[in-house]
């Protein structure tokens, strides 16, 4: 048995605050969840705003496959002949071969939103439905606010349902529009509504504001939904719609339901970092299965229980959904943690190297160091203990000098000494702060050794005082992220003066690419 999967993140998703996709934006989204193996993908709604009613025009230029477009719209306006309702022309003037028609099923909305009659609720979805049959496309029927109408009133709830069935309905998508049911509930009810439609395709179409949209879905499917709409990442209005990414490897991997084939399932992480991407919003470190720390270990205990069997502390191998494990190494970390860390990096580390690198890691971060944030600098710190390793430079001192006078900008110029090789380089240069003029100045000297550095670029500095209450004499942790425009890195420092810990990781952000030859 399969579950077909219903893509809203074009239309619902692009409704989240702070998102908003551009044309092209949603092209490509399209073309992506296409391969991924969505049945069916709502590109927006036609004639609500120009930009989705032009989506529409261009994504019939677009390669799909099997996947079918659908556009989305509402029943018709209370008074109006379906032929003549201007929202139902827009979209059958969108050329999808499939359509979604919102129409209401809370009596509360008909009455008090619509300010029409129950009676008349009924026609506009029977005349909506009955023209979108009229013109051969597939039709999707979203009962809004179902759970919370069938609570107060099953009878007309089902019978909105039975009257979109009646005239031709493909699809009876039940919608927790406030996202307030309990997941019993939706079971119960999904399960009612199979018993009352025994050949109708049902779906689910989840928000999240109760927390419960994956759980909702999940539930529903159980109850009979043979469909799930949801979005990549969870975007949508308010709290968001059930999240892609949990929904189908949840369905899949724990319920045994095929939704997609188990290759393109391996791409699931990849899809929502290109999502998160082209909605330009950060991607969740957290969110189950795609995240970051999904599979991220850092306790001692865990991380020797993992060692020995994987699925001790993995609920599912990482790989099924593109994602992998992450060892972290912390003052939490055992043996273990660095003797993984190190396998991973290709390191034959014997244990008692190990035992010392614990012990440098637990001194280190009680001096304010972090190491999780900071593979760069760990893997440095692994490196330097072996005793065959040559570092690419030594620093020797620095001098920075920053001066205010009146009338003048503040100046800042720093003086390094390093050594490469044999030889030992003096430089200066000046900077619009004491780090930049210390980034200057290291560079001066190690780029006639190392020209590749020229492509090194610090792409964020964060700066975290580590106890408040010190004031000014504070310790102070600084975390470099670099990049050469093909891998990125993370370096840290920490001291009560904030000079010395921009030194530790700007020096560690030049160190690491060379000793990985990437420049």
């Amino acid at each position: 048995m399969g579950v077909r999967l219903y893509d809203t993140t074009l239309r619902d998703g692009a409704q989240g605050e702070g998102i908003s996709f551009s044309l092209e934006t949603k092209l490509r989204i399209c073309e992506r969840l296409a391969h991924f193996g969505a049945h069916y993908i709502e590109g927006g709604w036609p004639g609500a705003n120009p930009k989705d009613t032009e989506f529409f025009a261009h994504a019939r230029d677009l390669d799909l496959g099997g996947t079918v477009l659908v556009a989305f719209g509402s029943t018709r306006r209370a008074g109006v002949p379906p032929e003549d309702d201007a929202n139902l022309r827009a979209i059958l003037a969108a050329g999808a071969p499939a359509v979604a028609l919102v129409g209401k099923a809370w009596g509360l909305h008909v009455e008090e939103v619509l300010r029409t009659t129950r009676a008349e609720n009924l026609l506009m979805v029977a005349d909506s439905v009955a023209l979108m049959k009229s013109h051969g496309v597939e039709v999707f029927f979203d009962a809004e606010h179902f759970f919370d109408g069938f609570k107060e009133d099953p009878d007309y709830a089902l019978e909105v349902l039975r009257t979109a069935a009646e005239a031709g309905a493909d699809w009876l998508v039940l919608c927790d529009t406030n996202g307030g049911t309990l997941p019993w509930e939706v079971e119960e009810i999904a399960a009612t509504v199979r018993r009352e439609f025994p050949a109708a395709h049902l779906g689910i179409h989840a928000h999240n504001d109760g927390g419960l949209a994956v759980a909702n879905t999940l539930a529903a499917v159980r109850g009979g939904a043979e469909l799930v709409e949801v979005t990549v990442n969870g975007y949508g209005e308010r709290c968001g719609n059930a999240d892609l990414c949990a929904v189908v490897p949840d369905l899949q991997l724990k319920m045994g339901l095929e939704v997609v084939p188990q290759e393109r399932l391996r791409e699931l992480t990849a899809l929502s970092h290109f999502v998160a991407e082209l909605a330009n919003m950060p991607h969740d470190p957290y969110q189950p299965y795609v995240g970051r720390s999904a599979f991220a270990h850092k306790g001692g205990i865990h991380v020797d229980a993992l060692k020995k069997v994987p699925k001790s502390y993995q609920h599912v191998d990482p790989e099924l959904v593109g994602n992998r494990s992450r060892v972290l190494v912390s003052e939490l970390a055992g043996k273990a943690n660095v003797e993984m860390k190190a396998a991973e990096l290709g390191l034959d580390l014997p244990p008692e190297e190990a035992r010392r690198v614990v012990r440098a890691v637990k001194d280190l971060e009680g001096k304010g160091f972090q190491f999780e944030g900071a593979e760069g600098s760990f893997e440095l710190l692994l490196r330097r203990s072996r005793p065959d390793y040559d570092p690419p430079f030594e620093l020797l001192d620095f001098l920075v000098l920053v001066e205010k006078r009146v009338g003048k900008e503040i100046l800042a110029e720093a003086t390094v000494k390093v050594r490469v090789g044999e030889e030992v380089m003096h430089t200066a240069a000046e900077g619009n702060g004491p780090v930049h003029a210390l980034d200057r100045a290291i560079r001066k000297a190690l780029l006639p050794f190392y020209p590749g550095l020229e492509r090194v670029r610090l792409t964020d500095y964060k700066v975290r005082i580590l106890n408040e209450g010190a004031g000014t004499e504070a310790t102070v942790r600084v975390l470099i992220l670099a990049s050469d425009g093909e891998h990125s890195w993370a370096t840290v420092g920490s001291s009560p003066n904030i000079i010395e810990a921009s030194w530790q990781a700007l020096a560690d952000s030049l160190e690491y690419p060379l000793i990985r030859r990437w420049i």
